[in-house]
Parts: C-alpha cells; sequence; structure tokens
C-alpha cells in the first residue's frame, strides 16, 4: 500500500509573532528528527495534514515527508510522534514528525477493537473494555492499525487477556495475563427505589 505523501517546507522564521503569521496564514509549525538525522524546524498546510491523518485512519501513519528547500526535495519516512491542539479553538498548533528507518523495529500503542455481541449480554450480562490499547513491537511496515478481539463467544463471567491475542507480524509487550475485555453480572436493582445497588 501506498504511504501518503505530505509536502513540508524549511522553517527559517522562529518567534512567537513569526508562528502566530503562519498560523494565520492556514500553516502549522512543525519538527523533524529521528535517531540518526539532525532536527530541522518546519511548516506544513494543516489542511494537508488532516487530510492525510484522515486518509489513512489509525495514530501509526507512516507518512512520505518530502521536505522542500530551495527547489530540491528531501524525501524522509516518518511518523507522527506528537500533535499540539490549541484547547480552544480545537486546532492543530504544531507536530513533530520522527523518521523511522524501515528495516528498525518501533515500539508502538495500537488500538484494540472488540467485534461480535458476546452471549453474556443477550441475557443481561455487561461487556466491559478494560484495555483500549496495547503496546506492540514491529517493523514499521507491519504495524497493525488496530487489533480486532472477537468477544462473540463471552458468558457472564468469562474474560479474554492479552494470551489470547493471536499475534500477526508484530510482538505484543504486554504482560499475557492482564485482561482485555470481560462480560460482568448486570448490577442488582432495588425494586423499591429503582436505583441500581
Amino acid at each position: 500500500m501506498e504511504r501518503p505523501v505530505l509536502r513540508a517546507e524549511i522553517r527559517e522564521e522562529t518567534g512567537k509573532g513569526k508562528v502566530r503569521r503562519l498560523r494565520a496564514k492556514g500553516l502549522i509549525p512543525a519538527i523533524f528528527y529521528g535517531p540518526k538525522s539532525k532536527t530541522i524546524p518546519l511548516v506544513v498546510d494543516s489542511k494537508e495534514l488532516v487530510k492525510t491523518l484522515k486518509t489513512e485512519a489509525g495514530e501509526n501513519v507512516l507518512i512520505d515527508l518530502h521536505i522542500i528547500k530551495d527547489a530540491k526535495t528531501d524525501r524522509k519516512v516518518v511518523m507522527v510522534k506528537d500533535i499540539q491542539i490549541d484547547a480552544i479553538q480545537m486546532k492543530m498548533i504544531h507536530t513533530d514528525f520522527y523518521e523511522v528507518a524501515m528495516d528498525v523495529m518501533v515500539t508502538v500503542e495500537v488500538p484494540i477493537h472488540l467485534i461480535g455481541k458476546p452471549e453474556g449480554t443477550k441475557v443481561g450480562g455487561i461487556l466491559e473494555q478494560v484495555r483500549r490499547v496495547i503496546e506492540v513491537q514491529s517493523l514499521p511496515g507491519d504495524i497493525p492499525k488496530g487489533i480486532d478481539v472477537d468477544v462473540s463467544s463471552l458468558k457472564i463471567g468469562d474474560s479474554i487477556h492479552v494470551k489470547d491475542i493471536q499475534a500477526g507480524k508484530f510482538k505484543i509487550l504486554v504482560d499475557s495475563n492482564v485482561t482485555v475485555a470481560t462480560v460482568v453480572p448486570p448490577a442488582p436493582v432495588d425494586f423499591l427505589t429503582g436505583a441500581v445497588a
């Protein structure tokens, strides 16, 4: 699958006033770094970044970052390591791009998706998702967008643990006995007041 391409330009201007002017133009400051690369201040189009992240659903998107300077393009494979959000305007105000080598293992958190309707919920049980993300290690090209866990066979009192997850081209770094999901009995109700006991 082709990686999305995002254009970035070298950011020559620094300082709060200049950064505000960039944001007013729909641009956001960014930083590029990696274990074997020097840190480079960048600027990216906020709409293009949002589009890139929405196109590739998931937090661990691999991006072909094209860094442009003086009509030359330097291509890097990166992941978004951090995004700062303005809490009032709910807009991105800064992002970090981390360079990855496709032949070096990385450690990331991957979301867990529960699929199916547990047997226990059909008789009043309540499905509880105890763990929503799980830490895995893999090559960048093998990072799963999410891990599907089938809970349809769970009865009241049953649980699924990390050891029950079938790992693909990745290694799970969480203790195998950690609970992922469980079906608990319904809470008793006081029939006089209607309140949950």
